[in-house]
């Protein structure tokens, strides 16, 4: 019994300094860090302003805002997911930076399972991309945003799941690319449509049926939204700060566990072959 329990103690204290390396080495990153503020304020400062004034429509000659909300505060928690988004993707170049210089293979041929060196590595990358998704949430009072500590916790709480997940994504991609920069190409054009057609930048009309949205929106877009895993996760964002949902919230949170959990068992499948 007391081997049992040195070996499970053993194997979290490697969990541990997987994680404490991953951790360190992201935030010593000043690249990364200065990518963790300076997009957030391009999205929010550029784009949220500017567009703000489109986000209205006239009804009956008088103007509102085409859902409750002004475009700033619409587009705040999907701009948390963005940061999140390429935290925990860009994270898994620390995989090819380790099968490079050889510290993987001296990893991988110490006493620990290979699951539990991917999970030190995939919680390592999902708290960075969780403290790059808090940085955005600092400046919610700025754009209109006044969660309460509830709603923050929560929103702590959904940034880590969806962050877990997605960091064991950037890791299954990291697996069958072996440059540096060919993983930045390949994550960007995996980013960028992830993200704009998960209902990010314009919102699918609560208020119509779904024979309205597909006449009004094109019906190859509304489908890709629809099965985009990250509308979900944007939608239950919005729901927690700003109390908006155009879908079911029950279901934006089962999207989002069972894709973290799926990921990770993929990333697990594919951590096999490194």
């Amino acid at each position: 019994m007391s081997t049992a329990l040195s070996r499970g103690f053993g194997q979290a204290r490697g969990v541990y300094a997987i994680w404490l390396r991953e951790v360190k080495r992201s935030l010593r990153d000043k690249g990364q860090l200065v990518g963790g503020v300076s997009r957030p304020l391009l999205w929010v400062l550029i784009l949220g302003i500017g567009l703000n004034p489109y986000f209205r429509g006239e009804v009956y000659g008088e103007v509102r805002f085409v859902v409750p909300y002004t475009y700033l505060q619409f587009i705040f928690p999907a701009v948390i997911v963005l940061n999140i988004l390429y935290t925990s993707i860009q994270s898994a170049v620390s995989l090819i930076w380790d099968r490079e210089f050889g510290f993987l293979r001296e990893v991988l041929v110490s006493p620990m399972p290979r699951n539990l060196i991917l999970l030190g590595k995939v919680l390592g990358g999902a708290t960075t991309a969780v403290i790059h998704g808090c940085m955005v949430l600092v400046v919610a009072r700025f754009v209109g945003v006044a969660p309460s500590w509830s709603d923050i916790a929560q929103a702590i709480g959904l940034m880590f799941v969806l962050s877990f997940g997605l960091t064991a994504f950037g890791i299954v991609i990291a697996n069958y690319i072996r440059g540096f920069e060919s993983f930045g190409v390949f994550s960007n054009a995996v980013i960028l449509p992830l993200y704009f057609t998960a209902s990010s930048v314009f919102p699918l009309d609560p208020a119509l049926t779904r024979a309205q949205t597909l006449v009004t929106y094109p019906e190859w877009l509304v489908y890709m939204v629809e099965f985009n895993p990250l509308t979900y996760a944007i939608d239950a964002m919005r729901g927690i700060l700003i109390d908006f949902n155009q879908f079911d919230p029950a279901f934006n949170f089962q999207v989002v566990g069972v894709l973290a959990v799926g990921l990770f068992l993929l990333a697990m499948w594919e951590f096999r072959k490194v």
